[in-house]
Formats: structure tokens, C-alpha cells, sequence
């Protein structure tokens, strides 16, 4: 904890020195927030340097948990001290919001902050992206504390692809690739015309699949400038697609992402989704935009960019805009509700159920007619040429009913609040899924400042299970956990 605090405390100095470059009048402010966050990390690995230090599967959870909520606590900092979002309630849901990569903001002017605490803003996003606890992975062996039950802990989902034997190694090299493509987004991006802050920012929330933009209104503001849409696109794809794929790729091994069968279907889902809404929104001329910048309806590039954007948005989970998509037609606003349970691929930065567990849910069950027919034939499920253990099938199948019990409670903790059905069901599913625009009163064009103060805290509780996979925090809950083992 102390460790994660140090780090924390690290990035908002980072935070108060782009607010120095700007002159933005909270330097002091975020500056404080670092220091004092800095001290408890650094008094607390001081009291506990004679612990001992072994981290086991049970640690692990305890340590995931808590670092997250720590760091959500300790986070929210510089938006009190400046001042910027007044109110626990209110800075706490920006932060986790932040840190989960949801992307749900309760900001009315977001062109109104300072540049600093925009930046901070994004950088919670790029802190959780790749997430605190890998990041720490490739520090924890300098204190002697080993890493494997951490990251186990963090990325509990059914892809166990490991790059290195070492853990630390993986870490390393998953962070690599996420800053690479950090800078490299922010190069193109800044090429393509947005000025540097910008690019930047919205860099850091594209990588971490995150969605908060410096601009009011979300990446519409550059609905005059294409090229900048399409890079952000890519790099959303990339961002939820698996990581490790992108290693095999810069190692030249392509045949073994175009094989993937996660990858394929990935894409195909995009591609599918895609074109199926641009059809509708091609020949639906008349659909209103409400607040955002016109778009050109009844041309063909406009509309399949525009539908291309928010399919890839909702899927991996980014949350960046260029329309309101609940405005353009009732199928479509059914279809982007459906989008928000889908996610990205296991090993990426994105929520949602992921890809690989509707695929192996959807292949047992196509098994299960089999099954039936040949009641003693011993008919795996196969994934990737390989047969996937039975136990590994039962989880992703317990994960799948229990991620829908949760949505079914998450909504009706909601409508008990005073949602409205509409409202109350989006802002469950994007909540859980880590999307950010919801349906209803929460749509694309709005925010999550509407919500009553214990509904912020509900939705930052949803936040904090889908981003860890449920299991992670749920299992705190049980009592069979605190047991002695």
C-alpha cells in the first residue's frame, strides 16, 4: 500500500509540473496532494519494513482491493485541494471512475478545469489502465516481495498467456507496449491537428480505454477532422485487443494473432456491428444530434465512421463519443445496450465480459446438444486447437451468471434511488462494463452529475467490481476468505 502510495504520490507531481507549465493557478494545490500522498506512502513502508514479506493468493486479493480503494482515496486529492470538484462524494466518483477506466464523469464544464487537474484526470486513467498492481509488479521484487499472486489477483480472466517466465519480466514488457503506443498515438494525433495537451490526453485515455476528454464534447469537437477520429479508433482496437498479441506481432510472429480466435472474432464483431449501424444510420437521414456538432447523414463515410466509432468505443469499453447514439434509432440503442456487456479481449485494458468467455459459454453450450445425443462421449471444449479444462469452462460460466445477477442488482439499487427503468439499466451495465455513457438520464450527451449522492457511490461500487472481475472483490465478502487456512 505504501508502495502504490509513493507511485501515486509520483504522478500527481507529474500532474503539478505540466500545471507549472501552464500557469493554471493550482500548482500548490496539486503539488500538496503529491507531497502528502508521498509522506503516508513512505511513513507506512517504513513502519511495515520488518514484515514479512511474502504475498500469497490470499494477500494478493487483499492487496488489489485495498490498493485500489487507497488509491482512489488518496486520488481524489488534488480535485479537493483545488478545489476543482468540491465534495467527497463527487471527487471520490471522478477518481474511481478514473482509476477503473470508466470514463463516467459528474463534470458539467469540463473545458472549465485547469490544465493540470485535466491531465491528473487522465492520468488516473492510464494509472488504472494497464492496471496499479502490474505496474507495481516490476518494483515489488527490489523489496523482496514476490509478484506472481499480484498479478494472478489482478488479471483473473481465462487468458494465462505469460510473455516471460519471471512475472516482473511480463510486467515490464506489458508496460513497454502500453507507453509505446502511448506515444505513439500522441505523435499521430498531434500530426493530424489536435494541439499537443490534447493529443496527449486523450492518448492516455484512449491506451487505458478509458474516456475522459478534455473537451465538453467528448471527441465530437473534431467532427470536422476525420483523420483525427481514425486514429483514435485504431489505437482503441489496439487497446482492446490482447496485449500479448501485440508482443507476438513486434516479434513477427503475425500468423499467431491472425489465427487467434479471440482476435477473429473480435474484429469480426466490430467489423459486423459496425456495418450493421452504418446502414441504419445511412439511411436514417434525419437523426437528430442534439448538443453535438452536425455530422453529414446520408453520406456514406460519415455515417460508417460515426457508427465505426461508437461500435469500437462501447466494445472496448472507451466511452468516447462523436453522437449520441441512443438518438439515432430504438434497434440502435438496443444494439449499443447489448454492446456494453460484450467487452474487449482477455489481456487488455478494456471491461465488459470479455470475448474469450462468450465465445467458450457459446461453444459449451453448442457442445452440450452433443452431449445429449452421446451421453457418455467425453466432448471437450476447444479453444485456440487446445482443450480447455472443464474447470476454467465452469468459471467463466459461474463469472457470466454471477456478472448478470450483479447488473440485475446494480439496476435495482438504481431504480430504488429514483432512476428511471431506462436510466437505471444503462447506468448499471456501463458502471459494471467500466463503459461511461450510459441510457436514459446518463446518455452520451449528458453525465453522471444527475445521480443522488449514495447513487454515485452505488455506481462506483459497480465500477470497482467490474474493473477487478468480480470474483477479485466478492471473494473479500465471503467469510470462508478471513478464515485461517
Amino acid at each position: 500500500m505504501g508502495l502504490l502510495l509513493l507511485c501515486n504520490g509520483f504522478f500527481m507531481i507529474i500532474a503539478a509540473i505540466v500545471s507549472g507549465i501552464y500557469d493554471d493557478g493550482v500548482t500548490l494545490d496539486i503539488s500538496l496532494a503529491g507531497i502528502i500522498t508521498m509522506l503516508i506512502g513512505t511513513v507506512s513502508m517504513f513502519y511495515t519494513r520488518t514484515h514479512k514479506k511474502e504475498v500469497k493468493r490470499r494477500e494478493g486479493y487483499i492487496i488489489v482491493t485495498f490498493g485500489w480503494l487507497v488509491m482512489s482515496a488518496s486520488g481524489m486529492l488534488p480535485y479537493l485541494f483545488s478545489g476543482a470538484i468540491p465534495g467527497v462524494t463527487n471527487a471520490f466518483f471522478e477518481t474511481i471512475s478514473g482509476y477503473t477506466t470508466t470514463g463516467a464523469s459528474i463534470v458539467d464544464d469540463i473545458e472549465a478545469l485547469p490544465e493540470g487537474i485535466l491531465f491528473w484526470r487522465s492520468l488516473t486513467h492510464w494509472i488504472g489502465g494497464m492496471g496499479i498492481i502490474v505496474l507495481a509488479i516490476a518494483i515489488l521484487p527490489l523489496l523482496g516481495i514476490g509478484g506472481m499472486q499480484l498479478f494472478a489477483a489482478e488479471a483473473p480472466g481465462p487468458s494465462t498467456d505469460k510473455l516471460h517466465p519471471r512475472i516482473t519480466d511480463t510486467a515490464k514488457r506489458l508496460w513497454l507496449i502500453y507507453f509505446g503506443y502511448t506515444v505513439a498515438e500522441t505523435l499521430l494525433l498531434k500530426l493530424a491537428g489536435m494541439s499537443f495537451f490534447d493529443a496527449i490526453n486523450h492518448s492516455l485515455a484512449t491506451l487505458s480505454t478509458g474516456g475522459f476528454s478534455t473537451k465538453n464534447l467528448s471527441m465530437a469537437y473534431w467532427n470536422d477532422q476525420p483523420l483525427i477520429q481514425y486514429i483514435v479508433i485504431l489505437f482503441m482496437f489496439l487497446a482492446g485487443s490482447n496485449f500479448v498479441l501485440s508482443y507476438y506481432a513486434f516479434k513477427g510472429k503475425i500468423q499467431k494473432v491472425l489465427f487467434d480466435e479471440e482476435f477473429k472474432m473480435y474484429s469480426i464483431f466490430i467489423i459486423s456491428f459496425s456495418l450493421i449501424a452504418a446502414l441504419v444510420v445511412y439511411l436514417k437521414a434525419n437523426v437528430p444530434m442534439s448538443d453535438f456538432h452536425p455530422m453529414v447523414f446520408g453520406e456514406a463515410e460519415s455515417a460508417f465512421r460515426h457508427s465505426l466509432f461508437q461500435v469500437v468505443s462501447v466494445i472496448t469499453t472507451t466511452g468516447f463519443v462523436t453522437a449520441d447514439f441512443t438518438s439515432w434509432a430504438p434497434f440502435l440503442t438496443v444494439l449499443f445496450f447489448g454492446l456494453m456487456f460484450l467487452g474487449g479481449s482477455a489481456g487488455s485494458t478494456s471491461g465488459g465480459i470479455k470475448v474469450m468467455r462468450h465465445l467458450l459459454i457459446i461453444r459449451n453450450g453448442l457442445l452440450e446438444f452433443k452431449r445429449t445425443l452421446h451421453n457418455n462421449a467425453i466432448i471437450p471444449v476447444r479453444y485456440n486447437n487446445k482443450t480447455v479444462d472443464e474447470h476454467i469452462v465452469y468459471n467463466i460460466i459461474g463469472f457470466f451468471v454471477l456478472y448478470m445477477l450483479l447488473f440485475i442488482i446494480g439496476s435495482l439499487g438504481l431504480g430504488a434511488l429514483g432512476l428511471d427503468f431506462t436510466s437505471a439499466i444503462g447506468g448499471a451495465a456501463s458502471s459494471l462494463g467500466n463503459v461511461g455513457p450510459a441510457l436514459g438520464s446518463l446518455n452520451p450527451v449528458s453525465n453522471y452529475n444527475s445521480l443522488p449522492e449514495l447513487g454515485k457511490w452505488w455506481c462506483g461500487f459497480l465500477m470497482l467490481l467490474g474493473r477487478l472481475e468480480l470474483f477479485t472483490v466478492l471473494i473479500l465478502c465471503t467469510p470462508y476468505f478471513w478464515k485461517t487456512s
